[in-house]
């Protein structure tokens, strides 16, 4: 989620660090008045949940916190006597910790990128401009009419309507119709049909 979703929801992101705080010393508390072989750590994981609402820098310091928590309240209670089962469960808690915090900010990466992707191509889209349909254009001076009635001439409209320019030239026909004495003949027929006279 990002944070202009986290404002629709009416939490600001100091709000969500306070939240994350308040619910870390509960669970820290009630972890501290039960006996050492529950485990406590694993609510933990609601705690780093909700810090994916916060800059990806939070979520870690979050995740840190919690562990040091899960265990800090492991070293501080009297102990039991089958220790390993609750060194067991604390080393699971810590871990379903870490877990949710890495594939949550690996989510959290991947929905940024698809956020950013799907904006980038709404703005790319936004600045497409595609002719479309049947344009009605005079086959002698070749104008196109537009939906208001008027012609205008092509090369105005095309650049009007799409992103399309034009810049000016003469084809070689074009050019030795229009203008023989500056052309150059290419092969014998060309110059056999320049130097005719004409009849």
């Amino acid at each position: 989620m990002t944070a202009k979703d986290l404002s629709k929801t009416g939490l600001g992101i100091p709000s969500l660090g306070i939240l994350c705080a308040i619910l870390m010393a509960v669970i820290f508390t009630v972890d501290l008045a039960i006996p050492l072989g529950v485990a406590m750590g694993v609510p933990y994981v609601a705690v780093v949940l909700i810090s994916l609402w916060l800059p990806r820098r939070a979520t870690i310091l979050v995740a840190i916190a919690c562990s040091l928590l899960t265990f800090g309240a492991y070293f501080y209670k009297p102990a039991v006597p089958e220790m390993w089962k609750a060194l067991c469960n604390r080393s699971l808690a810590v871990f379903a910790i870490c877990v949710s915090a890495g594939l949550g900010l690996q989510r959290k990466k991947a929905e940024e990128q698809r956020e950013e992707a799907f904006r980038e191509k709404e703005k790319a889209m936004g600045e497409l401009r595609i002719l479309r349909g049947l344009l009605p254009i005079c086959a002698s001076c070749k104008k196109i009419k537009t939906d208001q009635g008027d012609w205008r001439q092509m090369e105005v409209y095309i650049r009007d309507h799409s992103e399309a320019e034009f810049s000016h030239g003469i084809c070689p026909e074009c050019m030795k119709t229009l203008y023989p004495e500056f052309c150059k003949p290419t092969s014998a027929g060309d110059v056999a049909n320049r130097d005719a006279p004409e009849k």
